[in-house]
């Protein structure tokens, strides 16, 4: 099932960016085998700060759906052999070790590109391969720190604040998907595989399209702006009566829709706010002009009125509400997957939809090895691995 059967990945990564990535993959049918190491496995099995039931961490459980685990020391040569011939067989391979790890041990992208030339390999590093700072440890935190994420990210005059979403970490994942699905294409034509040079913080680079842009049209480097936007105004989070809601009057139709809503037509004609470029300008001076009328009225009466203006609105709600909404219940944005320690536990739903209801949960996140002595009778049966190998399953 799904439009990626067939497609087979080997997934040596850790933590959040490989895993996701590669958990992506799995949900559209690729058979993706997580390779981990012997005894302790994927470093996200434990490093969560609380538990359900067993002992993997809800982090792991949230990365790694539709896999199949063997556990593998990749510095002993009998498992690295188990390693080349899954390497035989596979069209992509995800790692994200530091550069120059993989080379240590012999899992690099030429010596895996010997063994099988078209192979996809994938590198999700925290700054890349190349470059003076390739050799940094990079998380999340250094990639939003590093790439200006973090200066643009708050409230005005504030001390920094980094995105509670690790956008460094999810959006290198998604980037890493889009090349390596590229790359499967590109390869039906050339009959080659690629290498792919993915980073933390390019990634959170590439998110800052309008940030960068500010940058070189003013020569300014953009700063904090709360919920407010860079390109429109108003846009953004007000007070009500009873808590916050935010709103997007993102062109002048809008603006004007908003100001027969709010009761303030006079404002069309002051100049300080006849444009949405003035706007921007005295935005200080607008929210000033706003903020007692909004306090008049409760958040769903807003809502209600701006909604019905045709003026894009909507209320601030945590995620213990966003998740009980009807909406996200009709769109399956909240599962229950079976587990065989867990029980049933919650987990966040498909967030994009193909028709036909391709996509589905086949494999709940693997236990650690759970899928040993499968992946390596089907190796030996296929003709990949040595019979001599079963002896690491006790056949």
């Amino acid at each position: 099932m799904g439009p990626l059967a067939g497609i087979r990945v080997l997934d040596i990564s850790q933590v959040m960016a490989g895993p996701y990535c590669c958990m992506l993959l799995g949900d559209m049918g690729a058979d993706v085998i997580k390779i981990e190491p012997r005894d302790v496995g994927d470093s996200t099995r434990k490093s969560m700060g609380f538990r359900l039931l067993g002992d993997d961490s809800p982090g792991f459980l949230a990365l790694n759906r539709n896999k199949r685990s063997i556990a593998l020391n990749l510095k002993s040569d009998e498992d690295r052999e188990i390693l080349y011939a899954l390497v035989r067989t596979a069209d992509v391979l995800v790692e994200n070790g530091r550069p120059g790890v993989a080379k240590r041990l012999k899992m690099d992208y030429e010596t895996i590109n010997a063994i099988n030339p078209r192979i996809i390999y994938a590198s999700i590093s925290g700054f890349g391969q190349t470059g003076p700072w390739a050799q940094r440890p990079g998380f999340d935190l250094m990639a939003q720190a590093m790439s200006g994420a973090i200066s643009a990210t708050g409230h005005r005059g504030g001390d920094p604040v980094k995105s509670s979403i690790p956008i460094a970490d999810l959006g290198a994942a998604l980037f890493a998907t889009y090349a390596i699905l590229s790359a499967v294409i590109g390869r039906g034509k050339s009959g080659k595989g690629s290498f792919i040079d993915a980073s933390l913080i390019e990634a959170a680079l590439g998110l800052s399209v309008w940030e960068t842009t500010e940058l070189w049209g003013t020569g300014t480097s953009p700063k904090p702006i709360g919920t407010a936007n860079r390109m429109s105004a108003p846009y953004q989070a007000f007070r009500a009566s009873d808590g916050h809601f935010v709103l997007g009057a993102a062109n002048q139709k809008l603006w004007l829709a908003f100001l027969q809503v709010t009761g303030r037509e006079d404002l069309a004609d002051d100049p300080r706010f006849a444009t949405n470029t003035a706007r921007l300008e005295h935005q200080t001076e607008l929210m000033a002009e706003l903020e007692g009328i909004f306090k008049t009225r409760t958040v769903n009466e807003w809502v209600d009125a701006l909604l019905d203006a045709g003026v894009p609105a909507g209320p601030i709600y945590n995620y213990e509400q966003a998740l009980a909404t009807e909406h996200i219940a009709v769109r399956k944005m909240v599962q229950d997957i079976d587990h065989p320690v867990e029980g049933s536990f919650k987990s966040l739903g498909f967030p994009v939809k193909l028709s036909g209801d391709q996509q589905s949960v086949r494999y709940p996140p693997p236990l650690l090895d759970q899928h040993h002595d499968q992946i390596v009778r089907e190796l030996v049966e296929g003709g990949w691995l040595n019979p001599s190998a079963t002896q690491a399953v006790g056949q």
